[in-house]
């Protein structure tokens, strides 16, 4: 079966990641590249549509699977756009708060909706065993994350690391708005028994590099996920974009479901 892809960003770092990655397989299309920035995109197949916004070519592709690694203004937009014209949609994008994933899942009611801040099959595998792992090592164990991206990212923390904190905090039967420590400074006391610390790097061109701590008394184990390159990310995101265009609309799905096959 051929999957029929509109690429958002298309320009960009994720977005040409993407393109070349598409264009070797034998089962996607790239219909069309959204860019606002159109003279920027380039080593497009023939016959792929550019456009300056998804609302000039979405019309035009009837089911094709949006993908859309963007911003969160604009990844709101798409979403809209991608529910009127029952378009499959992957999100990738980052930063995107609670109402903005609320209404998301409304949308997924008219539409297949994939989202996940990290398309990674190692990240997600993680996501999987950290509330076992956290709920096993119990309460004498103090949890840390730490995050390191380059230093072009515009979110912090990182997507992938709040929802790694979730899975901990998932595994502690607590919420994280209620435990999370984004900064210390300064003569803050003891460190509370429940407190999940949160902290971000920035620096050069480093793609993603996240650890997290468990601490107890006499051992230390420490859990890193090194993503290399963005290959990574695209190759799940495509993996993701097969899966969803055979699904149907009524719910928000996620990379776990999608490595569930």
């Amino acid at each position: 079966m051929n999957t029929n892809l509109i690429i958002l960003g298309a320009g960009g770092r994720m977005g040409s990641t993407l393109i070349r990655l598409a264009a070797n397989s034998n089962d996607l299309t790239i219909a069309a590249a959204v860019e606002p920035k159109t003279r920027f995109v380039s080593n497009l197949p023939e016959h792929c549509v550019v456009a300056a916004n998804l609302e000039d070519c979405i019309e035009k592709f009837p089911h094709a699977v949006i993908i859309d690694f963007t911003s969160a203004s604009s990844t709101m937009e798409n979403a809209k756009l991608a529910a009127r014209y029952k378009n499959p949609l992957v999100i990738g994008t980052t930063g995107l708060n609670a109402e903005e994933k609320k209404q998301l899942a409304e949308y997924a009611k008219q539409t297949p909706i994939m989202m996940s801040p990290n398309m990674s099959v190692g990240i997600n595998v993680l996501l999987d065993i950290l509330p076992k792992l956290t709920a096993m090592l119990g309460a004498d164990y103090d949890t840390e994350l730490m995050e390191i991206h380059h230093n072009l990212k515009k979110d912090a923390p990182s997507g992938t690391a709040l929802r790694l904190a979730e899975a901990v905090a998932e595994g502690k039967k607590t919420k994280l708005e209620d435990v999370a420590c984004y900064h210390r400074e300064g003569i803050i006391g003891e460190r509370p028994a429940n407190e999940i610390g949160i902290q971000t790097l920035r620096g050069g061109d480093v793609v993603g590099v996240h650890t997290v701590y468990y601490m107890g008394a006499g051992e230390r184990i420490e859990i890193t996920h090194h993503a290399h390159s963005r290959e990574n990310f695209a190759g799940g995101a495509l993996r993701a974009a097969r899966w969803l265009a055979k699904q149907e609309a009524g719910r928000l799905y996620s990379m776990h479901d999608v490595l569930k096959g």
